[in-house]
């Protein structure tokens, strides 16, 4: 297959890759505003508020994580993050958690992953075409916190043991 087949067979890789930064955007941006009844909502608010608004500017122009001002953001992002689970993990781990969804801190460890998850994904992803593996990586990502969300929405047994504060947004 020669060039021409190869432009239009990846041709929908940009649009898949923009539709997920979309996804991503949304779910975190509905992922800080469940946040409003949390005891420390404003720190949570601001954990999804910032990758929302950077998965929006991707989503609208992908060249933006090129910027500088995108990517001292994301990593900024990426380092508070990274603190913050990596002490929530060990609080976990402490513990002997083992349904890690069923602890508020595992649920709080959950999002900052996909949020550093998400952003290192996203990061120099406008630096050149988004190829196969980056798009597959991208739609998994995407996916996963719809389905977890609508799961967990369904089964509300699963929810009976959480505060109160984290049933009572949706």
């Amino acid at each position: 297959m020669g060039a021409a087949g190869e432009s239009r067979t990846g041709s929908w890789l940009p649009a898949v890759w923009r539709l997920c930064s979309a996804a991503m955007s949304l779910f975190f941006t509905l992922a800080a505003c469940v946040q409003v009844n949390d005891p420390d909502a404003g720190f949570w608010m601001a954990g999804y508020a910032v990758p929302a608004v950077l998965s929006a500017f991707t989503a609208a122009h992908p060249p933006v994580t090129e910027t500088r001002v995108w990517r001292r953001v994301a990593d900024l992002h990426v380092t508070v993050c990274s603190a913050a689970a990596a002490a929530l993990g060990w609080s976990l781990y402490r513990e002997g958690a083992t349904r890690i969804l069923q602890h508020e801190e595992g649920r709080e460890f959950s999002g900052l992953l996909l949020a550093l998850l998400w952003l290192l994904l996203s990061r120099r992803s406008g630096r050149s075409p988004v190829g196969v593996l980056r798009v597959s990586a991208a739609v998994s990502i995407a996916v996963f916190p719809f389905v977890s969300w609508t799961y967990y929405h369904v089964h509300k047994e699963l929810r009976s043991s959480w505060p109160r504060h984290c049933t009572t947004v949706l």
